[in-house]
């Protein structure tokens, strides 16, 4: 909303110093700045509301040490973040961007599906939350949404290079020639640590012959589905122990906002040598609030946390990193950049496969880990949570630059 009204001022009162508002990188900051302070000071203010509403969570029994004395923290923290995000989103975002509009409905319907699962879980005492099944759809339902929007929207483009060529002057008066952009619709991805970098899912197709690139959809949005289903989940079976979930996530967010800000830039991903998506480079701005909000978040889910996220925080988180992962065309690097919700989810998947296996084969179900996810296995082995959160957090930042030097290690 700001971005408007400084807008009009620069273009229409041609009031002096307001052009700043067309910059990415000073609304970034200031969209940082506001949602860190809108967590940390009203932070405070939203668990106290949840502590008089008696929001406190209910923990089951896993032979833990220190679980019991966590029985009764406020939960639902979540809307902390939603609302340290959104807020300076809508004030300095421009709020006509497709990505932009994408990323606040992301946000909103994650939101909902993980509050309503709270809410079962505290209000109507059932310690399992809203049915799988109806997590499940509501994800395959803004899977879907995501996945035509980025398909069928006429402003959703990547560039082309041609022989062509734009001449550009900088601020020094320094000459810059670079190849003039042809955007087009594409369903192209990066492929990380190979040249020639990127694939096209319309590719699979190319036995059906010609016009095939037309039914790319039928590959693209299954892509789409699965992507948001497996990362909002795995960023729900992170958040175990206080601050695992926020810190990696911030960690894997910054990543992709790098990812995010060189590919909506024409200069660098022209020099990168990587692909340029007009327009994408608005949700650097989404990413600055939502990194504010997660840091600030942690303020109070540090351990020992005063609240925790809930499903209304970790599912969000997962599909925010999803979409954006999407968008930029940075879906493939999930594996790397979130590479803490992969080994979080494949704990799990191994853990409950192997038990089934030696169940049916030996009569016995036998284990792997000593508790899935991740995070309860080294609990178990007698790991303190803040040994455990912090190591976490390096590998997160190791996978984090991995990620980032991908774009030019190939």
């Amino acid at each position: 909303m700001l971005y408007y009204l400084f807008e009009y001022f620069d273009k229409t009162l041609d009031v002096p110093g307001t052009g700043v508002f067309q910059y990415i990188t000073f609304r970034s900051a200031l969209a940082f700045m506001l949602s860190l302070l809108l967590s940390t000071i009203y932070g405070k203010r939203i668990i106290n509301f949840l502590r008089r509403q008696q929001v406190g969570e209910t923990v089951r029994e896993l032979g833990l040490a220190g679980q019991n004395e966590k029985a009764g923290t406020p939960t639902m923290g979540g809307l902390i973040i939603i609302f340290a995000t959104l807020l300076p989103v809508l004030l300095f975002a421009r709020l006509h961007n497709i990505y932009i509009v994408l990323l606040i409905v992301t946000t909103l319907w994650m939101g909902t599906i993980g509050f309503v699962d709270d809410y079962i879980k505290i209000f109507k005492k059932d310690k399992q939350g809203l049915k799988g099944i109806f997590k499940v759809i509501g994800q395959v339902g803004l899977g879907i949404i995501v996945g035509a929007v980025l398909y069928f929207n006429p402003a959703v483009t990547v560039r082309t290079d041609t022989g062509r060529t734009d001449v550009f002057r900088t601020a020094t008066n320094t000459t810059v020639i670079l190849p003039a952009p042809i955007e087009e619709k594409s369903t192209a991805t990066t492929i990380p640590f190979v040249k020639n970098n990127e694939f096209d899912y319309a590719e699979v197709l190319s036995f059906m012959g010609d016009g095939y690139e037309k039914w790319a959809w039928l590959i693209f949005i299954p892509v789409v589905i699965f992507i948001i289903t497996a990362v909002s989940n795995g960023a729900n079976l992170t958040d175990g122990i206080d601050g695992l979930a926020a810190g990696t996530s911030a960690i894997s967010v910054l990543a992709l906002g790098i990812f995010t800000f060189v590919s909506g830039n024409i200069i660098f991903s022209n020099y990168l040598n990587i692909m340029y998506i007009p327009n994408s480079g608005e949700m650097t701005v989404f990413i600055s609030a939502f990194v504010g909000a997660l840091i600030g978040f942690l303020w109070y889910n540090s351990y020992p946390a005063s609240v925790f996220m809930g499903d209304t925080g970790s599912l969000t988180i997962g599909g925010i990193i999803a979409v954006l992962a999407i968008a930029v065309r940075k879906e493939i690097l999930i594996v790397l950049f979130c590479g803490i919700f992969l080994a979080e989810s494949a704990s799990v998947i191994i853990q409950v496969s192997y038990f089934k296996y030696t169940k049916k084969r030996f009569g016995e179900g036998r284990r792997i880990f000593l508790m899935s996810p991740l995070h309860h296995h080294y609990q178990k082995k007698g790991y303190h949570e803040s040994k455990i959160v912090t190591r976490f957090w390096i590998v997160a930042v190791m996978l984090a630059i991995l990620s980032i030097i991908t774009l030019k290690l190939r």
